[in-house]
């Protein structure tokens, strides 16, 4: 390793040492994706302030300045940053912010750009932590006044970071609307009162080493090596409106023990309400998968469920809520993982309602051939994946254009959202008789388990409040990019993330 190249750990007793022969260090932090005559600037100002330059990077799983980034590793970062003269030690951080890395090396000076001077324009509100830890650890912000660029304008317009489809679409999308305009916009959300309905499913990953081929029979023997489980289904929707919304209600169904039921209502926000239909003789969803610990690729899956219809007495209880809850709503968003829980009656039911109805009838392993989106009619979205309109027209070949059209008139919904994974999704409008198109975001896929869930969380809102149709499937998509980043419904979509996003993306 170069001399110049440490490791945070090794930072702390250097600095130490360095401090004590009468050194004043000076330490500089970011992403610094692609250096440039800005950053070099920054680096040579900062050095002045001092006589030891540190510079530590934020790790590539940090980095949230959306699809693609970074576009250079933490290894290629580090090479270029230990090239520059003027910097004396390098580091990459092993935290999501600064703030560890200024405890451990307690700077004299921490020195930020001049884009960093109005800590208010910061959303995720780290820069104001970061000021308080260099002050309380005896230490000296400082600002330079070099010139601002961006390594975010530079890699959007000069680089292959976006494809040619995304370009055009960031484009069409900053030209009716700038960053504060969005901002103004999500903050529309927050006066939303939101209703969830749908089964809430345990998943649970199993993580295990493949030990080999069974001694005895052709089956592959696995060692369970550890567990996490996170609250998926509707309860997933739930959460990922909680940083959005004023009021999330969620009506859903548990197992007659009431099994996982503090662990579910333990994932929730003080602003988001749960009521629990407990289905008689049948258990929690539970969907659990074996995962190969090294690659993280599901090996198997097994499930826990009772798919049969509600009894008479869950039945009646669940359309007593129904009544009682949808008038103190303003939009109730429903995901029909097909496993019981909702009824034709019920969807019917629901069907009749004035309230705005946003609809994902989802097909699965359990229901396939079975599950269908015609029990609902006249709602006002409904979200589908392709292979899942194909099955629900038996058509594997048509435009997916005219098999929109046709299961827009027999749900008679005014609109039809398509995902089609890296293709982008589609959205037509009945009423103005047009089809919208928005290109996929994703690019750091961990686990699809979820994504669909959170298209549907955000873009129904967002339609629900009036944003047009390029808009809403826009946040829905960096929604859904953000969450196939992580294993399964272990995060939610988070607001500041959103907005760090799309700033970047505008750039």
């Amino acid at each position: 390793m170069s001399s110049k190249i440490k490791k945070i750990i090794e930072l702390k007793s250097l600095v130490s040492d360095l401090q004590s022969s009468g050194k004043k260090i000076v330490h500089c932090h970011g992403v610094f994706d692609l250096i440039h005559i800005g950053h070099i600037k920054h680096f040579q100002e900062a050095k002045s302030y001092g006589d030891i330059l540190i510079v530590t990077l934020t790790p590539d799983k940090y980095v949230n300045k959306g699809p693609n980034r970074p576009a250079f590793s933490a290894s290629l970062r580090l090479e270029s940053l230990k090239a520059l003269e003027m910097i004396d030690y390098v580091a990459i951080n092993e935290w999501p912010t600064a703030i560890e890395c200024i405890n451990i090396i307690k700077p004299n000076i921490f020195c930020k750009g001049p884009d960093y001077r109005n800590a208010s324009d910061d959303i995720t509100g780290n820069i104001e932590k970061e000021i308080n830890a260099v002050e309380q650890n005896g230490g000296e912000i400082k600002y330079t006044d070099d010139i601002t660029f961006s390594s975010s304008n530079i890699l959007n317009t000069y680089t292959e970071v976006y494809t040619d489809d995304q370009k055009k679409f960031i484009k069409q999308i900053m030209k009716n609307l700038s960053f504060e305009d969005i901002k103004e916009k999500l903050n529309k959300l927050n006066n939303l009162k939101v209703m969830v309905l749908g089964e809430t499913i345990i998943d649970q990953y199993v993580f295990c080493e493949a030990l080999g081929k069974s001694g005895k029979e052709p089956v592959l023997v696995l060692r369970e090596l550890d567990m996490d489980q996170y609250a998926g289904g509707a309860a997933a929707i739930a959460r990922h409106l909680s940083e959005f919304c004023k009021k999330i209600s969620l009506l859903s169904m548990l197992g007659e023990k009431k099994e996982f039921e503090d662990f579910v209502i333990s994932n929730f926000q003080d602003n988001t309400n749960a009521k629990f239909i407990y289905k008689s003789n049948a258990p929690t969803i539970v969907k659990k998968r074996f995962v190969d610990h090294i690659s993280k690729n599901k090996t198997l899956g097994v499930y826990s469920i009772n798919d049969s219809k509600l009894n008479e007495n869950n039945l009646y209880e669940l359309h007593d809520n129904l009544n009682k809850m949808m008038p103190k709503h303003d939009m109730i968003i429903i995901s029909d993982y097909g496993h019981g829980f909702i009824s034709k009656e019920t969807a019917k039911n629901i069907s009749k309602e004035s309230l705005f109805t946003s609809l994902n009838a989802q097909i699965n392993a359990a229901n396939i051939g079975y599950h269908t989106m015609n029990n609902y009619k006249h709602i006002d979205c409904a979200i589908i994946n392709e292979t899942e309109i194909r099955h629900e027209l038996r058509d594997r070949d048509s435009d997916i254009k005219l098999l929109m059209e046709k299961l827009l008139k027999t749900l008679k919904a005014k609109i039809l959202i398509v995902t089609r994974g890296k293709e982008g999704s589609l959205l037509y409008n009945r009423e103005k008789d047009k089809i919208f198109y928005c290109p996929a975001f994703a690019s750091n896929v961990v686990d699809k388990i979820g994504a669909g869930d959170a298209m549907l969380a955000l873009t129904s809102c967002a339609l629900k409040v009036g944003f047009n149709e390029e808009f809403s499937l826009f946040i829905g998509s960096l929604a859904a990019a953000q969450s196939v980043e992580s294993i399964g419904n272990s995060q939610a979509v988070s607001k500041k993330l959103l907005l760090k996003t799309i700033k970047h993306v505008m750039k």
